[in-house]
This record gives C-alpha cells, sequence and structure tokens, in this order.
C-alpha cells in the first residue's frame, strides 16, 4: 500500500507528517539555532525575541495543519557544546511553551546539540544522530551518516543544509537570498548487493532552515560551505535534485556542481 506522502505546511517552513498507524499528524523543522544573536557583550534580547517569534510561528503551523507534536530535525541550539545560562533558560521556556500546547515534542540530535538535554523539560524525547525511523520517513539531521534502519526507510527528511537561492533583491529579500526545499529522487543502488549502509530510499527531502537568521547557502550560485558538503555529495549528487520557495514555486533542477564535484567519504556509522 502507497503511504501518504509529508508535504510543506503552505508559506511556512515546516512539514506536515502524515497520521500512520502509530503516529499521529506531526510538524517536523529543522535547524532552529536557539540563542543565535546572544552575545555576553551586548546581552540576550535578541536572541529571545526571535525565539518567541519562532515559537509562535511554530504553534500557528500546528494549528493550521492539526499536528498533535513537534520533530525537530537538529539543532534546536545554536551554541556547539553546552550553552551558557540564558541561552539554557531560552530553550527550556520555547520547549515548555509547546508542551504546554499539549503537544508531543521529540529532537533528532544535531551538531549543534551536545549537551543539549540538561536545558530540556524531561517530557522532551531526545533521538540519536543517527536518526529516527517514524512507520515508512527516516529523520536525520544530516552532518553524519544514518543508521541502515532509517536508510531503508522509503523516505528521508535531512535539515543541515540550509538550503536556499539567491534571486533579486526585493521585498522579501533584501539581500535576495530566500529559504527554499530540496526535493532529490534518489537512484536506486548500482548492484543488487546492498551494503548496511546502502541508500536504499526513493526520496530526500532536505528541510530550509526554521531560523531565518541562521545563515542561508545559495545552492544556485556554487557550493554549499565545508561542513555541508557530505550532505550534497552523499544524498544530492546521486539523484536529481530541484529546489522550492516556502511558496511552492519550482526553482528547477540544482546547478550541475551538485554532480560533478568528488563525493565527500562518509563519515564513520555511530
Amino acid at each position: 500500500m502507497r503511504t501518504e506522502a509529508p508535504q510543506p505546511v503552505p508559506g511556512r517552513p515546516a512539514l506536515l507528517l502524515p497520521e500512520d498507524r502509530h503516529h499521529p499528524a506531526e510538524i517536523a523543522i529543522a535547524d532552529l539555532h536557539l540563542g543565535l544573536g546572544a552575545l555576553r557583550s551586548e546581552g540576550f534580547g535578541f536572541a529571545e525575541t526571535q525565539a518567541r517569534r519562532m515559537v509562535e510561528e511554530l504553534l500557528g503551523a500546528a494549528s493550521e495543519s492539526g499536528a498533535a507534536g513537534v520533530v525537530v530535525v537538529g539543532d534546536a541550539k545554536h551554541p556547539l557544546v553546552g550553552a551558557p545560562a540564558p541561552v539554557g533558560r531560552m530553550l527550556f521556556e520555547f520547549f515548555s511553551t509547546l508542551l504546554g500546547e499539549q503537544l508531543r515534542v521529540r529532537l533528532v540530535l544535531g551538531n549543534h546539540d551536545v549537551g543539549i538535554a540538561r536545558h530540556l523539560p524531561r517530557e522532551v524525547e531526545l533521538l540519536p544522530a543517527s536518526g529516527w525511523r517514524r512507520g515508512p520517513l527516516g529523520l536525520f539531521h544530516g552532518h553524519k551518516w544514518p543508521s541502515p534502519r532509517v536508510l531503508r526507510s522509503e523516505r528521508l527528511i535531512a535539515g543541515h543544509l540550509h538550503p536556499g537561492f539567491r534571486l533579486a533583491p526585493g521585498h522579501r529579500s533584501a539581500g535576495g537570498k530566500e529559504r527554499c526545499w530540496v526535493r532529490v529522487d534518489l537512484a536506486p543502488p548500482r548492484s543488487r548487493r546492498r551494503s548496511r549502509h546502502a541508500i536504499t530510499a526513493r526520496e530526500l527531502l532536505v528541510l530550509p532552515a526554521f531560523n531565518p537568521l541562521s545563515g542561508i547557502e545559495a545552492l544556485n550560485k556554487g557550493p554549499p560551505a565545508e561542513g555541508r558538503t557530505f550532505l550534497v555529495h552523499r544524498f544530492l549528487a546521486p539523484g536529481v535534485a530541484r529546489a522550492y520557495l516556502l511558496d511552492g514555486t519550482d526553482l528547477g533542477r540544482l546547478p550541475s556542481w551538485a554532480a560533478t564535484r568528488p563525493r565527500a567519504r562518509a563519515p564513520r556509522a555511530p
């Protein structure tokens, strides 16, 4: 039986994961980077304001779509290791707000989430950086190789890339960069002999960064910054990748650099 595909929430950097036999409908997002802009020399007010804006947008997306839960696909916080006390409080308040609205909350650990557990309400379910299998869907952040179980999902969902396009500057973006989705039709394995780490999923969807201030990789202008190339070379390059703006505008296939650069070596499985 063909399963229902996840769908972007119109106009928002959020994905609706459909209800199945074991899970209610949930919202998936990535790259909150809570604490970004929190400088000790300048205080934490800016970061706190941004956190409030993001939790309001997330609650709006959940309400519009009728979702009963939220899955953060990595990088809930911005500091790479641990968090200063004000950022820790920000994390606790952000996730407490979601829980207070009766949403189930899960976090797939990303590369920025080292030491995050002590700053979260105990009701938040932490999932490993090797990813989480949710029925036919496999969710992983994108900074390390996912588990074989995740790779055997029908569809993969990742973050980490902060995908975007550089367009002509306009009222929506003074700098011309806009966040986008990336959908990849994955090529089937070349050999019938499948290793433990073979990618057998038929599709990958890369989430836009939920925090609009966390940086955007303009994929139509060149390869991403070092540190995000693994996701491109191992997942985008072997397939056919297309980009879409948050309003659904089809930006076409990604340029040829994604398919011609040499592949990066896969990180060791955890």
